[in-house]
């Protein structure tokens, strides 16, 4: 079945349980928001997705992406895009540099990628300007492309919108949706902003209360 699954998925941490049997599916260039208060395991349930989840969380349940069982599978081989609210830019590395670093190894013209990349980010000519000379937009929309030019088959956005103000943030919603939707990625956004599960649309899943 296409599109990125959850199945029964329980997690806690410390002995408590803060999700029990979560079931949803994400159909491609859909998105699903997941809200809640802090320490709901909103992030947590990310990682296990992505399957980064490390002590003291302790998580169950069965992960998939296009019919392909997920759950035991190595991170970097999962094919799932992240995205989270710092931008996680090297600082030793070029604009052009970062994005390369993202893409497989078997793009042959990885010059010619990185270009492609930063003409769909709007900043073409950026290649070799220094992260740190950048807005705050113009990093979080490099952070997207080094992102999707690992050709992803879902994503997942752990409040990557939340240190924008609020003119950055309407506009980089809509990149980030907009090519998602292009890519048919399933998207599963964690954030507090009602508006950015509005912009997102799809099912809101709501955790439980927190630790």
């Amino acid at each position: 079945m296409s599109g990125l699954g959850v199945e029964t998925v329980s997690l806690a941490v410390a002995g408590r349980r803060l999700i029990e049997g979560l079931t949803f599916r994400v159909a491609p260039g859909a998105a699903l928001t997941v809200r809640g208060p802090s320490g709901a395991g909103k992030s947590a349930l990310l990682a296990f997705i992505g399957g980064h989840l490390t002590a003291p969380f302790v998580a169950s349940g069965r992960v998939s992406l296009d019919g392909r069982d997920l759950t035991h599978t190595a991170p970097e081989m999962r094919g799932i895009g992240l995205l989270f609210q710092d931008d996680l830019l090297f600082p030793h590395l070029s604009v052009g540099a970062n994005i390369a670093f993202g893409l497989p190894r078997s793009v042959r013209d990885r010059r010619a990628a990185v270009v492609a990349a930063l003409e769909e980010a709007g900043l073409d000519g950026f290649a070799e300007r220094d992260p740190a000379s950048l807005s705050g937009g113009q990093r979080a929309r490099v952070a997207l492309m080094r992102s999707l030019v690992a050709a992803p088959k879902a994503l997942l956005l752990d409040e990557p919108f939340g240190k924008l103000d609020v003119a950055l943030r309407r506009d980089f919603r809509r990149f980030v949706f907009d090519h998602a939707r292009r890519r048919a990625l399933p998207v599963v956004l964690v954030t507090h902003d009602p508006a950015d599960a509005e912009a997102a649309g799809g099912e809101v899943v709501i955790l439980g209360e927190p630790l």
